[in-house]
């Protein structure tokens, strides 16, 4: 290959890599001039004690590593998350040879919405969101379950407003 050939395909590789990536930002799908959000203590519907609390702060802890959105309170905020804890399932997910139950899921269920705070219009809202875990009957209890179905749902929702998923 001649030098003016090395040279023209030297010249056209970036070319061609700079026009086929596209455009990426940071800031989350659907979130034009979002910046922040606020998560408010989520309402819980259940008789399940000990989900309010945990999954606030699994949600703001979740913000706070993604770092696409600031957490601040909701009189600063672009946006508002609001939740209902909807209800709480632990099923017997699977039995030993004796029948005894080996796993258990524990299925907690949201309504969740995201709102932008100054033109109080729905950024996104989901009636029926679920997060769930399995854990062993032997060498887990039902709090680790709960813990690891919290931490999925507040995964599922940070991605979902930071990515549009």
């Amino acid at each position: 290959m001649s030098n003016k050939a090395l040279i023209s395909l030297a010249l056209l590789i970036p070319l061609f890599l700079l026009t086929s990536c596209g455009y990426y930002t940071f800031s989350g799908s659907g979130l034009k001039g979002v910046q922040s959000v606020a998560v408010p203590l989520f309402e819980d519907q259940t008789q399940e004690y000990g989900l309010r609390e945990p999954l606030t702060q699994k949600l703001v802890d979740a913000y706070v590593q993604d770092n696409t959105l600031k957490v601040v309170n909701q009189k600063n905020s672009d946006s508002i998350l609001y939740g209902i804890i909807t209800g709480y399932l632990r099923e017997a997910h699977t039995f030993d040879e004796n029948e005894n139950v080996k796993e258990y899921k524990i299925r907690i269920f949201v309504k969740v919405t995201l709102e932008e705070t100054k033109k109080k219009k729905i950024i996104w809202e989901e009636d029926n969101l679920e997060g769930w875990a399995i854990y062993s009957a032997v060498d887990e209890t039902e709090d680790d379950g709960k813990e690891k179905a919290l931490e999925k749902l507040a995964e599922d929702i940070v991605n979902r407003t930071v990515k549009g998923w």
